[in-house]
């Protein structure tokens, strides 16, 4: 699966699984770029299609609606949807 990475300044391990075609995923993306943030994302619409029920499951753990965004911060919590306040506590900014 393509995972692509952002750099920017170390604030854990961020990974967003979000949609390409999707304005909320792309907001939250503009947003973590915006706060110089390093982070991770997948778009899981181009995943191959042997490999997306494992990504849709790893999904399931943290967002069991598998709504998009999904941001995964450290592996210990994770924010749905498009939301700046929730971000930048979560990672201390």
């Amino acid at each position: 699966m393509k995972i692509e990475h952002v750099a920017g300044e170390n604030r854990g391990k961020i990974l967003l699984y979000a949609l390409s075609t999707c304005g909320w995923c792309k907001k939250t993306k503009d947003f973590l770029r915006k706060l110089d943030v390093e982070y991770s994302y997948i778009f899981v619409d181009q995943v191959e299609e042997s490999e997306k029920d494992k990504v849709m499951d790893d999904i399931k753990k943290w967002n069991p609606r598998c709504s998009f965004p999904t941001l995964v911060i450290n592996d210990e919590g994770c924010i749905v949807g498009y939301k700046e306040d929730e971000i930048k506590e979560a990672l201390g900014l």
